[in-house]
């Protein structure tokens, strides 16, 4: 499951593997676990040391796949509320676009799937699982909305958590990371040639679920 911010991913995977007995992995959340990280150490994200912190971090990562109580462990420590954080997002995209922080990333997430396929199967979303780290998977969807309906929807998230954000500087942030996350070198968002797109503007959670379960039926993923 690929798409920029704001689309519904995170919601409706988890929803998706939750309902497919599968497991579920948020790749986004293991970037933004390495710029926490970074951040610790005192370090903006475009520090040329940065890419050495996050390199040190991987193998301090732990990714709980289960779909009812995702969490990313940092050296033990549950950060997930943390990571969210307007310092984190500010920051993620640089580090994400360090080549060898993504390098390393894709290698311990083939082997989450790899191991989860075993098992029964996961849903994985991101920004380049079609494209670059399961490009054989059986099903590669990309999800898409306006910039304006993912502002508001990443506005009114923020506010469920606590957190408070103009608008407006909610919109600024996502054309940000869209134009960051689109022309980095490495791995840059983008739709996978055989991925079905899903425009996300009029359709509810319920009615996105609905239409990836068909797809997932259709597939013969699940009996």
């Amino acid at each position: 499951m690929d798409g920029p911010s704001g689309t519904g991913k995170s919601t409706v995977s988890r929803r998706l593997a939750g309902a497919c007995a599968a497991a579920y992995l948020d790749t986004g959340a293991m970037y933004r676990a390495l710029t926490l990280a970074v951040l610790r150490a005192g370090l903006d994200g475009a520090d040329p040391a940065a890419e050495r912190i996050a390199l040190g971090a991987v193998p301090n990562l732990q990714s709980v796949v289960d779909p009812d109580a995702p969490r990313i462990l940092l050296s033990g420590e549950d950060v997930e509320a943390e990571i969210r954080g307007p310092a984190v997002t500010a920051a993620v995209s640089a580090v994400s676009a360090v080549p060898a922080v993504r390098a390393a990333l894709v290698a311990r997430q083939r082997t989450i799937v790899a191991d989860a396929v075993v098992d029964g199967g996961i849903v994985v979303e991101g920004r380049d699982i079609g494209s670059v780290v399961v490009p054989d998977a059986p099903l590669k969807v990309y999800l898409t909305a306006s910039e304006h309906v993912r502002a508001a929807r990443r506005g009114a998230q923020d506010r469920k958590a606590g957190r408070t954000g103009d608008i407006a500087v909610v919109l600024a942030d996502v054309r940000r990371r869209d134009r960051l996350d689109s022309t980095r070198r490495t791995s840059p968002l983008q739709v996978a040639s055989d991925a079905v797109v899903l425009d996300t503007d009029e359709l509810s959670v319920d009615d996105v679920l609905a239409e990836l379960l068909r797809l997932v039926r259709e597939r013969g993923l699940v009996t």
